[in-house]
């Protein structure tokens, strides 16, 4: 690493107190941004959760349930931003096929994949007790 990054990166992380904390916020929110701006599976984990919480709302489901609902939501759109974080770490090292990219990029969409899983079946049995 060059002197040069060395010190950016120190800069970067650097800061103390409520100087930090407000770096923080702006980079989490630079990262909603380009997840957002860049990721269709994103922008539709987004749409959806827009759609679902409230039907939370409306339903008459048992508080637990409500945050058990919203909490797998919310999982959702965390793996996807750690795969997109994935996908984007890789492909700044090299786009080349590489069998361990392959690797990396197939496991954070198996990690979607099971956090979709999830929410399907806590939905379907929230559901079903709903009606029962």
């Amino acid at each position: 690493m060059t002197e040069e990054n060395q010190q950016y990166a120190a800069d970067m992380k650097g800061k103390n107190g409520i100087q930090r904390i407000i770096n923080a916020c702006r980079y989490s929110a630079q990262g909603f941004q380009a997840a957002f701006k860049n990721e269709a599976a994103f922008r539709q984990l987004v749409l959806l959760n827009a759609i679902s919480i409230p039907l939370i709302l409306f339903i008459d489901f048992d508080i637990v349930i409500k945050m058990i609902l919203l909490f797998a939501m919310l999982l959702t759109l965390i793996v996807e931003l750690f795969n997109t974080a994935i996908e984007a770490i890789v492909d700044r090292v090299s786009t080349e096929k590489h069998p361990l990219s392959k690797i990396a990029k197939d496991a954070g969409s198996a990690a979607q994949t099971m956090a979709l899983l999830i929410l399907g079946v806590l939905w379907l049995v929230a559901l079903w007790d709903y009606w029962a």
